[in-house]
């Protein structure tokens, strides 16, 4: 890694419900990122320790504020986290990189319009969900409401989409009992989804209330996952199940999740949270 002071690189420790961060400000130090030095920085015992990094760049489009880059605790850059984008927006605030409470982000996958509110939520413009199997990608012949998935001995019924990022969610009857780790492994590494999955696990409590687990790509299961909790309760409401706007309760806290149905953005509403700051040498 290449920086302005040699190898000694500022880093900000954040988290949305648990789902944990290290944010790197790539606008006013010069940085590139390779997968060994991401893995490193991730790393819970050699490293700081993180689900994913998450790396603020100037927007390389007229229409955007800024750009917003993720890597996965195992170095592979993705397109989509939405915990990390409720504190994407309270980093630039909090680091005086704008001044605006609402911006718009350049991601992988599109732009997305966190808004800071005067309560210290913070709600995200998510975009809204895709359903063809191409744009998931997911191999199947049409799309459809839920598609069967053969996994081992199981045929598991599953919603598949895309929240920018794929994700398969999975309606289980109780929450604590769920195959997680062995289920969620299998599924996101299943062939029919070639760039992987986010697994999400979701039990039903009200129309307005979930329980949810995600085992997600390249991380494993994590306390919290913003864009599969956007999945679950579009899943959930695309099936009947559940009545917008939709309470997910993750292992780290609650979000709240809005969706007026197809066509329409998600909107995500939850906490950001900065723990530490500091600097690491790479």
């Amino acid at each position: 890694m290449n920086t302005a002071h040699g190898a000694r690189l500022r880093f900000t420790k954040m988290h949305g419900l648990g789902n944990d961060f290290v944010v790197l400000d790539g606008i006013n130090q010069p940085l590139t990122l390779t997968p060994e030095q991401a893995r490193r920085i991730a790393d819970r015992h050699f490293g700081i320790g993180c689900d994913q990094i998450l790396l603020v760049e100037r927007a390389t489009r007229a229409d955007a504020d800024f750009r917003y880059r993720i890597f996965n605790a195992d170095g592979g850059e993705v397109e989509q986290c939405g915990n990390g984008a409720r504190c994407f927006v309270r980093f630039v605030h909090d680091h005086g990189l704008t001044d605006k409470t609402a911006i718009r982000v350049e991601t992988a996958s599109g732009l997305i319009e966190p808004r800071l509110l005067d309560n210290g939520q913070v709600r995200v413009d998510m975009g809204a969900p895709r359903f063809a199997p191409t744009e998931i990608p997911f191999a199947a012949e049409a799309e459809a409401p839920t598609y069967a998935l053969k996994v081992g001995q199981h045929v598991l019924d599953i919603a598949a989409l895309s929240m920018g990022n794929p994700h398969a969610v999975l309606r289980v009857n109780d929450l604590d009992s769920a195959p997680v780790d062995i289920l969620g492994a299998a599924i996101e590494s299943h062939p029919r989804f070639p760039q992987r999955v986010n697994a999400g696990f979701m039990q039903v409590l009200t129309a307005h209330d979930i329980r949810l687990r995600v085992f997600e790509r390249g991380a494993g299961e994590t306390l919290a996952c913003g864009t599969g909790a956007c999945a679950a309760a579009v899943a959930g409401i695309r099936q009947g199940w559940l009545t917008s706007p939709v309470s997910v309760h993750t292992q780290g806290g609650d979000l709240v999740i809005e969706w007026a149905g197809a066509g329409q953005p998600v909107y995500m509403t939850g906490p950001a949270e900065t723990v530490f700051e500091g600097e690491i040498e790479i």
